[in-house]
């Protein structure tokens, strides 16, 4: 059954306390060291899933999801397709950040995932937010200031389209080797995001 609620995953990274709110509904997952993070937060978790390996111990919580050390997963993404398999489409990221760049990109990674199976995932980092959109629109409001930039994922982005933006587009066409999308601005306006065909990673600053 689908899930109305968020999905908040925290990790072993760094956490920003951007907007970290769960409530009625929502569903929190810690994984791997996020459970420390968590702990010392005096948040309630629902799920603690982990190699544990940055952490040196076993978490004592009535729910964990044990995952072995050597594995195809990172302990996010073990953690993205429990809340997946639990029903929840739109899913939170902190601690995803700051720590191992490659992480970093991993969680990006994780974004796509979540997109191209028609979910939204929004990775919070120290003072910007990245989204995934596949075949869709993403709209901002006109309080939104600073830098957004847009960039394809996979091989072509097709029907890209900028509007109350800096730099607008029009039925554009991003490739993934070339950073056109990047350093936009928002102008004060309400604005938005569209692809047509294809998938766009969006990142901006708050």
């Amino acid at each position: 059954m689908i899930q109305q609620g968020t999905c908040y995953i925290v990790g072993a990274g760094t956490f920003y306390d951007r907007n970290f709110a769960p409530g009625a509904g929502d569903f929190v997952i810690a994984a791997d060291g996020g459970y420390a993070t968590l702990t010392v937060r005096g948040t309630d978790m629902d799920l603690v899933v982990g190699d544990f390996d940055s952490m040196g111990f076993r978490p004592d919580h009535p729910k964990v999801v044990d995952l072995p050390v050597e594995k195809d997963n990172t302990d996010t993404m073990a953690a993205i397709r429990l809340g997946w398999d639990r029903g929840y489409r739109t899913f939170r990221l902190y601690g995803g950040t700051g720590g191992r760049v490659d992480h970093t990109l991993a969680n990006l990674q994780s974004l796509v995932w979540l997109s191209t199976r028609g979910g939204r995932g929004f990775l919070m980092g120290e003072n910007w937010t990245a989204v995934a959109i596949t075949d869709g629109s993403l709209a901002f409001s006109a309080d939104h200031r600073g830098t957004i930039s847009v960039f394809c994922q996979g091989d072509r982005a097709e029907g890209v389209t900028l509007e109350g933006l800096k730099y607008p587009l029009k039925d554009a066409v991003l490739t993934c080797d070339f950073p056109l999308g990047v350093s936009n601005s928002f102008t004060g306006v309400e604005s938005q995001v569209t692809v047509g065909k294809g998938t766009l990673l969006i990142l901006w600053y708050d």
